[in-house]
């Protein structure tokens, strides 16, 4: 559903999506200026208003940055660009898995590497993890907390006080990356 409102003087038409599958709000903004608020299903559109309202900040932000970055600068290279990258991505990811795995003694099952739109990594229940290829492009403090935070999914598959402390043993300072990921 398309709706519209205004956020620091600014108009700005976004897209309303109500999921059954969504657990929490979210706000994407898009390569080319849009914006998507995806809902639970049992929320309104007054909720959905309501939280791009107090993400006013943000979503402006990144729509500024949007429109700073030059015409076909985030365009996709060809498959060739995306398969040498991929493979980059997965010798350097399994070699830290591998590393922080030792380091808990977990044992992982399948790592796959994708082009994740909305996530870093993930852990399914079966212990496979997997992760954005784009994690090639972090900082390594970064690539290592999220290693490290799928990799204590396998423990604790949540994200209870005893899941934190797992991470905090391997990545210390795992609050300040946190931020700096969601400022990114």
């Amino acid at each position: 559903m398309r709706c519209e409102a205004i956020l620091g003087g600014r108009k700005i038409i976004y897209e309303l999506r109500k999921s059954v599958r969504s657990r929490r709000l979210s706000i994407a903004v898009g390569r080319g200026g849009s914006v998507r608020v995806t809902v639970p299903k049992r929320l309104t559109e007054r909720d959905a208003a309501e939280f791009l309202r107090k993400k006013a900040l943000w979503v402006i932000s990144s729509l500024e940055k949007m429109e700073a970055v030059p015409p076909g600068l985030l365009e996709t290279g060809d498959k060739r660009d995306y398969s040498a990258l991929k493979e980059k991505a997965r010798a350097l990811i399994s070699e830290r898995v591998e590393f922080f795995s030792g380091c808990y003694g977990y044992k992982p099952g399948k790592i796959s590497i994708s082009n994740q739109s909305t996530r870093w990594g993930s852990c399914s229940k079966n212990g496979n993890l997997n992760f954005n290829y784009k994690l090639i492009k972090l900082s390594e403090e970064c690539r290592d907390y999220i290693i490290v935070h799928e990799l204590c999914h396998l423990k604790e598959f949540n994200h209870s006080d005893r899941f934190w402390k797992l991470v905090g043993k391997a990545i210390p300072d795992y609050k300040k990356i946190r931020k700096k990921l969601k400022e990114s």
